[in-house]
């Protein structure tokens, strides 16, 4: 403005521009001191991004505009008398120098940030340190090498990848195919295996992650205060305030070509829902261990296609055939059978057509080919997991982490920090230190004891909210105001499954939320000397209160309900409440209802805060920092509410959710409780695996945007696989087969028809089955206030009413209202099912993972035949050093000192001697003079 520039003139002189580029700590024409106000600042910032939109080549770079940030430390430079942060400060950046790192302060706001930068020599000497896979240089036979990747049903699968079918396959115009390399450990002392001076050999995401682990590893406490280590506790400690490396570019300039951009347009937008992922480069972004989990995302969403198929089979079977249902044509044409009243007093006598509807419901979910579909469902988790296996080594091998093993943790700061004054120690031999440790009987143990007794306590809060909704159910069948309405049976029992269950799922999401808060709280009690220790504890805990949470009433309705509900002359109460009855064929029905309720809206829940909490929290968070309001300057008497400007990338940033440890993890919570419901209780509800492929494919996109859009950029972290997840779940194909095999025996009618079919009628066919499953009962036996007080007037003559049960009429003279012989043999042949099917299926599963072998046969080969030519490469080059130093410092024969010259090869075109040479001088006007001593005694 001072200048007289106008911020929408697009014919600017290119000159002025370049006079007005700046970082923050750089001063504008016309001011004497830098900037003089905000509202100047603002209007500054906002020109210079509106012209100039990387910034005067610093959006993420230093003052230089050549070295890029690799990450960024931030702290409130407005606190008074905080001289002990500025000491740690000051040790921990000087730290970081000697360890080479290049930082840049920037000083000219409230918040002040320390750039880092990591030189090449340091990212090369850290790589070999942790023990990186990078890409060699091209070997001469590798086009040889299989490459071929895995894929699920193999030729079927590439057989949609024809033409007709590139819709689904990644625009490669766009995500270019990476060429392929071969991986090996990164060591200087082989330096002729790698291209280490190629412009884009170490990748941001491996200098990021160098960087990190160096500052996880920095002191920043005098020698005897052995354990002020590392940035996690100057984190804990609000030394610094956040850390995090920088995102690609911003979303709100699109016109800055840049990985983030192409990742939000191409992978995190919804309308690219039918799209393949681009791991390979998600894995560049993020690392392998974000990677990984969107890898396990799709691969489980595209198993759940064969199993939404199936289930469609299952359900659609069910409505093409129930008209022609005997049992429901029975129900629906019988005007003369009364049933007895479901509640005491107020409830009046009902007849059986009124279930005619309810009967045909039951017939969609619980007929012939549910059995199919609950044999298909075990096979096919055992298949999905074996295949994942495959499909994981294929990813392990391309992405370097076959033989991964994490390095030993530090001790986490709030460990160290109750043990401060500690006496017992322990020798660590991994680190070779003594450490701190915590008296097992005087702190650990009562930790341990109240943390599970209080976890203890809502477990049995949830079983509890479970206990209350039942004892709801049985309450609202002794409602008048219901029960006395005019619609028939089977709208009251939707009704009242539906509200029952609309009501359990608000109670668990509220519980969950709650029991979060006390998981933390109950870890963090206990003595977890490692973060991974920590995480595991509390992963376990919320894991295992969030099965419960949502299975609990599932698994009530499954195996419980209607199992003892007595007789009209005894019934069993609880609480003096009746107990509830199954309807007409069964508590599928009502099983289904329930979770079907549970399942897609925990999802619909899921996904709208999907959506909504990343947006909602980061605006606060801005609206906060405008304010200077926000939490860590909670204690700021000096920041004077003055905003934050972003005009580079770090301030961006800033003003994103930060990632914790526990953010990936409630993404596979909520993704493995989903695996539950369509495993173990797949049986009453077909259409399970669809609504979970609906959802994943929004999850996964939803996921994508916000890990982009909302989030600071993760710390690329490299894992071997999905961790313990891959356990539970095969511990949940284990439970679904049991559960199947007793909701079928016990849960549908299925047994009782087939018993009745095969063992009793004469004419093998299910005529007169209805009937055969109501037992009598003499209206004059009621036990005292469950008849009907008001029965009307057609039912004022009834003298026999009906109930579901296996009983003994009362004209018996000998056992009346008893079991009946029949009742025993069909309980015999339901556990007989149960044992069978559990063995059968298992066998199955048996052979199904026996057949599938755990890495492909390919991949094996491929793996061989890699390993080969990389030690023939390295033999062969070893023997060209060996030669060349015995040429060089060796004695003819005449006793004279003779020098072998270096021949070609088929790899090169440059003797040994001359390729050194000319390193060595690319390295000396690179990295200076004082690297190329270093590289001589490495070369012999």
């Amino acid at each position: 403005k001072s200048r007289g520039i106008k911020p929408n003139n697009k014919n600017i002189n290119q000159q002025v521009i370049t006079s007005l580029r700046h970082t923050l700590g750089s001063d504008f024409p016309g001011s004497s001191g830098g900037f003089q106000t905000t509202g100047k600042r603002r209007a500054m910032c906002k020109l210079c991004e509106q012209l100039h939109k990387n910034c005067g080549g610093t959006w993420n770079r230093f003052q230089d505009g050549k070295r890029v940030v690799d990450f960024v430390l931030a702290f409130n430079g407005h606190l008074p008398n905080d001289a002990e942060a500025d000491r740690k400060r000051k040790i921990f950046q000087e730290n970081l120098i000697r360890e080479g790192l290049e930082i840049e302060p920037e000083t000219t706001q409230r918040i002040h940030f320390i750039k880092i930068h990591v030189p090449p020599e340091v990212v090369s000497r850290y790589c070999e340190h942790m023990k990186m896979q990078m890409p060699i240089v091209k070997l001469k036979d590798q086009e040889n090498i299989i490459t071929q990747e895995f894929s699920i049903g193999g030729s079927l699968v590439r057989f949609f990848r024809r033409p007709m079918f590139r819709f689904v396959v990644i625009d490669r115009d766009k995500f270019r195919k990476r060429e392929y390399r071969l991986l090996h450990e990164y060591s200087r002392e082989k330096c002729y295996l790698f291209e280490a001076d190629a412009p884009d050999f170490f990748t941001p995401s491996i200098r990021i992650a160098v960087a990190h682990f160096i500052l996880e590893r920095a002191r920043f406490g005098l020698e005897d205060e052995k354990y002020d280590i590392g940035l996690r506790k100057l984190l804990n400690d609000q030394v610094y305030l956040d850390a995090y490396p920088l995102h690609d570019g911003s979303p709100d300039l699109p016109e800055l070509e840049c990985q983030r951009t192409l990742l939000l347009e191409e992978w995190a937008s919804v309308i690219r829902w039918i799209k393949h992922q681009p791991l390979d480069h998600i894995k560049e972004y993020f690392g392998v261990k974000i990677a990984m989990y969107f890898a396990w995302l799709g691969f489980y969403t595209h198993m759940l296609i064969s199993a939404s198929i199936v289930g469609l089979l299952c359900f659609f079977y069910g409505l093409l055939t129930f008209r022609e249902n005997r049992i429901s044509q029975e129900i629906c044409q019988d005007k003369t059978t009364v049933m007895c009243p479901t509640c005491d007093a107020k409830c009046d006598y009902w007849m059986l057509y009124d279930a005619c509807k309810y009967s045909h419901i039951s017939h969609i979910f619980d007929n012939n080919f549910t059995i199919v579909f609950a044999v298909f469902m075990s096979i096919w988790a055992t298949l999905y997991l074996e295949l994942w296996k495959r499909y994981s080594s294929d990813i392990q091998h391309r992405w370097g982490v076959t033989e991964y093993c994490s390095l030993a943790e530090p001790p986490r700061p709030q460990y160290l920090a109750r043990l401060k004054d500690s006496k017992k120690t322990f020798f660590n031999i991994v680190t070779g230190s003594q450490e701190p440790s915590p008296p097992f009987w005087t702190k650990k143990l009562p930790s341990m004891l109240y943390s599970y007794s209080i976890i203890g306590m809502f477990i049995v809060l949830a079983l509890s909210a479970v206990f209350g909704i039942v004892i709801y159910r049985m309450s609202l069948l002794t409602t008048r105001n219901i029960y006395g309405n005019p619609d028939d049976a089977t709208t009251k029992l939707l009704l009242f499954s539906g509200t029952t269950a609309v009501i359990n799922l608000m109670v668990s999401t509220v519980l969950n939320y709650a029991y979060d808060y006390v998981a933390v709280y109950m870890t963090d009690i206990e003595y977890r000397r490692t973060q991974s220790e920590y995480n595991e504890s509390l992963n376990l805990k919320i894991y295992l209160f969030q099965f419960i949470n949502y299975y609990s009433s599932i698994f009530y309705i499954a195996f419980i309900k209607g199992k003892f509900p007595g007789y009209p002359a005894k019934y069993n109460r609880i609480l003096s409440f009746r107990q509830e009855e199954c309807g007409q064929g069964g508590c599928l029905v009502e099983l289904c209802i329930q979770l079907a309720i549970i399942m897609v809206g925990k999802q619909v829940i899921a996904l709208i805060l999907e959506i909504m909490l990343p947006f909602c929290w980061q605006k606060l968070k801005e609206f906060r920092s405008v304010l200077g309001l926000a939490s860590e300057d909670s204690n700021n008497q000096g920041a004077g509410g003055e905003q934050l400007i972003c005009c580079n990338q770090w301030t961006k940033d800033f003003n994103l959710l930060s990632w914790h440890d526990r953010s990936l993890f409630e993404e596979y919570l909520k993704m493995i409780i989903q695996y539950g419901f369509i495993t173990i209780f797949v049986v009453a509800f077909p259409l399970g695996p669809l609504f979970a492929l609906l959802n994943n494919v929004f999850e996964t996109r939803l996921d994508a945007k916000k890990f982009l859009l909302y989030y600071k950029r993760a710390v690329p972290r490299r894992v071997r696989d999905i961790g313990i997840w891959y356990n539970v779940m095969h511990v949940l194909g284990k439970i679904a087969v049991i559960s199947s095999a007793f909701i079928i025996a016990f849960s549908s009618d299925f047994i009782p028809r087939l018993y009745y079919k095969y063992l009793i009628n004469e004419d093998r066919s299910e005529a007169g089955f209805v009937q055969h499953t109501l037992a009598y009962f003499n209206v004059s036996d009621f036990e005292e206030g469950a008849a009907p007080r008001n029965p009307k007037p057609e039912y004022a003559n009834v003298t026999i009413c009906r109930y579901q049960e296996y009983r003994n009429p009362p004209w018996d003279a000998e056992r009346p209202y008893k079991r009946p012989l029949f009742y025993w043999h069909m309980l015999a042949l339901r556990l007989a099912f149960v044992v069978i099917y559990q063995n059968v299926v298992s066998f199955v599963q048996i052979v199904v993972a026996w057949a599938i072998p755990d890495v492909p046969g390919r991949l094996q080969d491929q793996i061989k035949r890699e390993q080969y030519l990389m030690n023939e490469f390295i033999i062969r080059q070893e023997k060209r050093l060996t030669d060349r130093r015995k040429g060089c410092s060796g004695v003819g024969r005449n006793g004279t000192l003779t020098r072998q010259q270096s021949s070609l090869d088929d790899y090169g075109t440059a003797s040994l001697l001359e390729e050194d040479e000319a390193t060595i001088r690319v390295e000396e006007e690179k990295f200076g003079a004082a690297a190329a001593p270093q590289r001589r005694r490495t070369m012999g």
